[in-house]
């Protein structure tokens, strides 16, 4: 059985092996020094969140993957809201991922603030130009990802009325711009404020057509 602190080295070689790639390569590709690679692949250094997600970017591979290969801590979904943020919270606290707590404001003022800018040619420029660039990025994991492909769909279309347009721009915003209120590259965690803006406007849009 492959030791989890080596299972990340193990990885990218066999993707190094895949693409026919040396260190010096990934490199290259990375910005990432040669010798601080070849510590991560021989399992003397951890990779940084930041060392996952350029490696991510380069061999097409799911951050998630080398999240997990990495020994990060994974965040596990509950299907209360309240105890999902308190867990949220522990996980960044007890890891110093981030340097701000998770605040349900903070995520209410930017989905606002994405609001206002999808009644915006701006907006609609960057939801019709980035979205599906942003979902393959993000591939299927998720429970929020298909409600987010409906409401692409209903934006694309402008099927609704001009609120529901714009609540429903505005979680597409938010969700494609990568100023989160917890940085996306802290996957899975860095979603949850996404799948959090999904349901508030899953439920405006419910209260507005009668309770669907």
């Amino acid at each position: 059985m492959v030791e989890k602190s080596n299972e990340l080295g193990l990885l990218l070689k066999e993707l190094l092996k895949k693409r026919s790639l040396s260190m010096r390569k990934l490199s290259q590709l990375t910005g990432i020094d040669t010798a601080v690679i070849s510590k991560i692949i021989n399992g003397k250094r951890k990779a940084t969140l930041d060392h996952l997600q350029r490696f991510a970017d380069k061999l097409d591979i799911s951050i998630l993957r080398l999240y997990e290969a990495a020994g990060y801590p994974v965040y596990q979904s509950h299907s209360d809201l309240k105890e999902s943020i308190v867990h949220i919270q522990a996980i960044l606290e007890n890891t110093n991922l981030v340097d701000k707590e998770f605040r349900l404001n903070d995520v209410k003022e930017e989905l606002e603030k994405y609001q206002r800018l999808s009644l915006e040619e701006e907006g609609n420029e960057t939801i019709l130009g980035q979205f599906e660039k942003k979902i393959e990025k993000v591939g299927s994991i998720g429970p929020f990802i298909h409600s987010l492909k409906v409401m692409y769909k209903q934006f694309c279309g402008k099927n609704g009325t001009k609120t529901e347009l714009t609540l429903i721009g505005g979680a597409l915003l938010y969700f494609i711009v990568n100023l989160d209120c917890i940085p996306d590259y802290l996957f899975p965690i860095g979603f949850i404020d996404d799948a959090i803006v999904i349901n508030w406007v899953m439920n405006g849009l419910s209260m507005k057509n009668g309770g669907i």
